[in-house]
């Protein structure tokens, strides 16, 4: 009979009044007593954990120089125990997120490869929507690999670029205007580095994919004006206008006149020295205003262009009602909107994109929206997907961020920038698997002029 050492038999007395997890935890406590565990090696059980895997899709190296997981795989570097300890307080996409807005986890390969790889592992970092949270046997076991790294402590406070606590109702008018500044009031400095000359943050629609983004993006304007019928003297509703590109689109292309609204002060700025330097401000108005407070209408055509994801199912009714009365009979409506196409969706203010890129958020499916956009007073003419179209456009943005790398932190900070690369990187791949779509439907007023027999009118 072979007798264990003496550390070994109190461990194995221990184990048997621990479940089967706390078991394998202190099996790991005898090899780490044995010395074959290194810093990387329990990084790779606590990412595991995150993950909900055992097959590690990426190369890990630890604080202390060792390195651990598949070779050729791109290699994550995790620089402090704090890393670790925000992931044990946040299990799941929220407390990584967090560690790599404040720079204690970096990818030192490309973005893209590192993100297909933790795909490959798992959904659950690099979806819009996580997939299924860690169950209490993956908590325990990255509990004790923060434990025997030293990790345990007080919760890290979250990186400053993290969205503060927005009291009240949601999707209030205050609470929204709130949302919106989080967002777009960061810098119009970074904003035009990532976007390029275009400014207009929203899908472009593609020829092929070397067609270039400022010619996509050009096209994806034309291609909503000519959906919308717009003449000369037709009076626009640009609701969500950004910094004016659709506004002044409309107006040099089409002889349009154009109310543009949005809730950033920053955008209205922007978006009105803009129209005054190409000298369109006798027909262009760009207004700090709540799609609620609008009353001068009819309008003869209404854009909403990225604008819906920012309403809320709950309020997509009231929405939709609000611009149907804004609307002359016989005009149009084009809602362009991203959207979720893995089941229904469900609004989380604990994952990423709700704490740190669009606070109070949702994305409905297209069954859904065209179901509230769709009325005895609306008619849908037309619905086009357009999902690899916004991988492109993702991609030509990161593409951007990377090579203007410095002077975005400098326009902003080092978190925010990092914020945009993994936010963006993340939603590529998204649009890329098919969880995510975005579409433009297109809808005219009953009442008015008959709509055209066939698309031929715009494409």
């Amino acid at each position: 009979m072979i007798t264990a050492p003496p550390d070994v038999a109190r461990i194995s007395w221990r184990a048997q009044l621990l479940s089967f997890s706390g078991r394998r935890a202190l099996e790991a406590e005898v090899r780490d007593m044995a010395g074959r565990r290194t810093v990387a090696d329990r990084l790779a059980a606590a990412l595991g954990a995150v993950l909900g895997t055992t097959e590690l899709p990426v190369r890990l190296r630890g604080w202390d120089g060792s390195i651990a997981g598949p070779a050729g795989a791109p290699v994550v570097a995790v620089h402090s125990r704090r890393a670790l300890r925000r992931m044990a307080w946040s299990p799941g996409q929220l407390g990584i997120g967090r560690a790599y807005v404040a720079g204690e986890i970096d990818m030192e390969d490309d973005v893209f490869a590192t993100f297909i790889a933790l795909r490959s592992g798992s959904g659950r970092l690099v979806q819009e929507t996580p997939a299924t949270a860690p169950t209490w046997r993956e908590r325990l076991a990255l509990l004790g690999t923060a434990l025997r790294l030293g990790a345990i402590g007080p919760e890290p406070a979250p990186p400053a670029e993290e969205a503060p606590w927005i009291g009240g109702r949601r999707h209030s008018r205050a609470r929204d205007a709130a949302a919106i500044a989080h967002h777009y009031d960061v810098s119009n400095d970074f904003y035009e580095l990532v976007l390029g000359p275009s400014m207009v943050y929203s899908c472009a629609v593609w020829a092929t994919p070397e067609t270039g983004l400022d010619a996509a993006q050009e096209a994806k304007l034309d291609l909503v004006c000519r959906k919308l019928g717009l003449t000369a003297g037709s009076r626009l509703l640009d609701v969500g206008c950004g910094w004016g590109s659709m506004a002044i689109h409309a107006a040099q292309h089409y002889g349009a006149t154009v109310v543009g609204i949005t809730l950033s002060e920053e955008q209205a700025r922007l978006a009105r020295k803009r129209v005054a330097e190409v000298g369109l401000t006798d027909k262009i108005e760009i207004r700090v205003q709540d799609y609620r407070a609008v009353d001068d209408a009819p309008f003869d055509a209404i854009s909403s262009i990225g604008m819906a994801e920012h309403v809320g199912r709950a309020q997509m009714p009231e929405y939709v009602a609000q611009l149907n009365r804004l609307l002359r009979p016989g005009g149009r409506l084009l809602n362009h909107a991203i959207s979720w196409n893995s089941g229904r969706s469900t609004w989380n203010p604990d994952t990423f994109i709700a704490r740190y890129v669009f606070p109070d958020g949702e994305l409905l499916n297209l069954g859904e929206i065209v179901s509230v956009l769709e009325s005895r007073d609306l008619e849908v003419l037309d619905v086009e997907a357009l999902r690899q179209h916004y991988a492109l456009t993702l991609r030509a943005w990161v593409q951007h961020l990377e090579d203007n790398w410095d002077a975005a932190v400098a326009a902003t900070s080092e978190g925010r920038a990092r914020v945009w690369r993994l936010y963006m990187a993340a939603s590529a791949l998204t649009f890329e698997a098919g969880d995510m779509g975005v579409n433009q439907v297109l809808l005219q007023k009953i009442g008015g002029e008959q709509p055209p027999l066939r698309r031929t009118a715009w494409i």
